[in-house]
């Protein structure tokens, strides 16, 4: 009996140590070995036109894998093989039978891959087809399916330059995927669960979820349909011309918004085989001297500030002078042209152009040329952009001074070039680009991205008065194959040497940019060519693109004819 009662106490004590002593301890190791936890993919927000067309989107994936240690002990069981034949093979030959037919290998082949230890992936990108199928063999404690995500491009190269791509974590690495990474990726979700063994989930077990937070869906500014109009005529244009690449800006003169943003030769998203797909969109990270495109903005500041009149007449020669001895010549040699301020742009001359300038005082020139949006970003917030290149104007040597009038010594990317004419186009209000309409919320709710108040450049008058002016390039001057029957267009040639650090010549960038209708105006569209050899002139090479993109963008919007007859602005005298 004293022995009897000496074990009872024991078990007694052993029971009491481990119901109530080490009781909570151990209840919570154990509990922490039944715990399975698990990350729940946030899915990722959609990339669309202004129309609601998908440019990007993502699909549910799976990534297959094996707990090869605990395969070793896999039993058959009741299990049947697909043609109904009983499974008598355990451990990693018999899972590979269940599962080789569902993954599509064979089965001698998956049973080496199940055999030794430890965690292996067997199959990535599974369709969710498949995985219901796996989950069907009844092999939790086996195989796991892990959720993941593909992202897919259904334009394929349509505004592949812009919408970027993702990296295998889904994190944006280019184009608008990287700067509306934040709104695009939304919150994991989580999964802590009470489960058995064989990985079942114990039915009155703990189990805690914290839901996944969507994405938001970003709406962009651009239109499907225009911006492969835009990418499909510049790359033929490339190819017609031998030019090294192209660009194409559609914008909105009111509103600033973005149509088109084309370069040529524009990678396909999806194969992300090459380096190409992280290269930055030419349009904002590739910048150039304008030009003779920059003159406008020597025409505006001349009438806003007083300087000149429409009417104001100049006798142009081919070379010029300056009182400062730097040497000015146009693109042809002619004999001296009595011009006014209007057939001085219509001509596009720069001997012309920089007699105008004289009378403007230098730091007025860099003050428009500033305020036009040269030298500062444009405010789409695409990676890779440049702000381009304007020197202040007290840093300007004797040549600078005048070459900046006509387009040379300061440099802009092809939207900061197009905005201008947007800018006049809109009465000289500049309204600042932008790319992105606004974001889309899992519940339905739209949020319109933030849009700058416009800020005025030079007044109505003066905008009128430049845009007439530059309907007289098209009409009589170097912009005639610009023109798109019915609408009235108004726009400027342009064809800018870019110089080495040698001082020698590197290349020709020929552009021409216009607006429609110009008794009404609409759109802006820019065509830039480099180093084209076929021809050096914008008129010439750049002028019939810009017809047939904005051609097809004023049908596309559904804009009529032009109603007002053009009236000329006397260009000699």
């Amino acid at each position: 009996m004293g022995v009897a009662t000496l074990v009872v106490l024991l078990f007694v004590a052993q029971l009491v140590n481990v119901q109530v002593i080490k009781g909570p301890a151990l209840a919570e190791e154990a509990r922490e070995v039944r715990l399975r936890s698990s990350t729940t993919l946030a899915h990722r927000g959609d990339i669309t036109d202004a129309d609601g067309v998908v440019l990007a989107t993502s699909v549910d994936r799976y990534t297959i894998g094996a707990d090869r240690t605990a395969i070793q002990s896999f039993t058959p069981g009741t299990r049947t093989l697909p043609d109904g034949t009983p499974l008598e093979d355990g451990g990693a030959a018999g899972v590979a039978k269940l599962l080789a037919p569902v993954l599509g290998e064979s089965a001698p082949d998956l049973a080496a891959r199940l055999n030794g230890e430890g965690y292996v992936v067997l199959a990535k990108e599974v369709t969710p087809d498949v995985q219901r199928e796996i989950a069907e063999l009844r092999l939790s404690a086996y195989i796991r399916a892990d959720a993941t995500s593909e992202r897919t491009y259904p334009a394929g190269t349509v505004a592949g330059n812009l919408v970027g791509y993702v990296d295998s974590e889904q994190t944006g690495m280019g184009g608008i995927e990287a700067a509306y990474d934040d709104a695009l990726a939304g919150t994991a979700g989580s999964r802590e669960c009470e489960a058995g063994r064989g990985g079942e989930l114990i039915p009155t077990g703990h189990c805690e979820t914290v839901p996944a937070v969507p994405g938001q869906n970003v709406r962009l500014t651009v239109e499907r349909d225009v911006q492969w109009k835009a990418q499909d005529a510049v790359d033929r244009a490339v190819g017609e011309t031998g030019a090294d690449f192209g660009i194409a800006v559609v914008q909105d003169t009111r509103t600033g918004a973005i149509l088109a943003l084309a370069d040529s030769g524009t990678v396909n998203p999806n194969d992300r085989t090459t380096a190409a797909v992280a290269r930055p969109s030419r349009a904002v990270s590739n910048i150039f001297d304008p030009g003779s495109t920059g003159k406008v903005v020597t025409m505006a500041a001349a009438l806003e500030g007083g300087f000149a009149e429409a009417g104001t007449q100049f006798e142009v020669p081919y070379s010029y002078t300056t009182p400062n001895g730097q040497t000015f010549s146009d693109s042809h040699e002619h004999e001296l042209q009595r011009l006014t301020l209007a057939g001085v742009l219509a001509e596009s001359s720069n001997t012309g152009t920089v007699q105008v300038g004289e009378r403007i005082p230098k730091q007025v020139r860099y003050d428009y040329l500033h305020k036009f949006g040269f030298g500062q970003p444009t405010g789409l917030g695409l990676p890779g952009e440049s702000a381009g290149i304007l020197h202040p104007a007290d840093e300007w040597d004797g040549r600078t001074e005048y070459a900046v009038l006509f387009g040379q010594s300061v440099s802009v990317n092809a939207v900061q070039a197009a905005s201008v004419f947007s800018t006049v186009a809109n009465g000289g209000l500049r309204s600042a680009p932008r790319l992105v309409a606004g974001t889309t919320a899992p519940d339905g709710t739209f949020t319109p991205a933030p849009v700058e108040e416009p800020r005025r450049v030079v007044s109505q008058e003066t905008a009128d008065t430049v845009l007439r002016m530059m309907e007289s390039v098209v009409e009589e001057g170097t912009g005639s194959a610009a023109a798109v029957p019915g609408y009235r267009i108004a726009g400027k040639t342009g064809t800018a040497e870019a110089a080495g650090a040698d001082g020698q010549l590197s290349g020709i960038m020929a552009s021409f940019i216009g607006v429609a209708p110009a008794d009404d105006p609409r759109y802006t569209v820019g065509v830039f060519l480099k180093n084209p050899r076929t021809s050096i002139y914008g008129g010439v090479v750049a002028a019939p693109v810009f017809s047939e993109i904005m051609g097809f963008a004023l049908e596309n919007e559904n804009v009529g004819p032009s109603t007002e007859p053009y009236v000329p602005l006397p260009t000699t005298w």
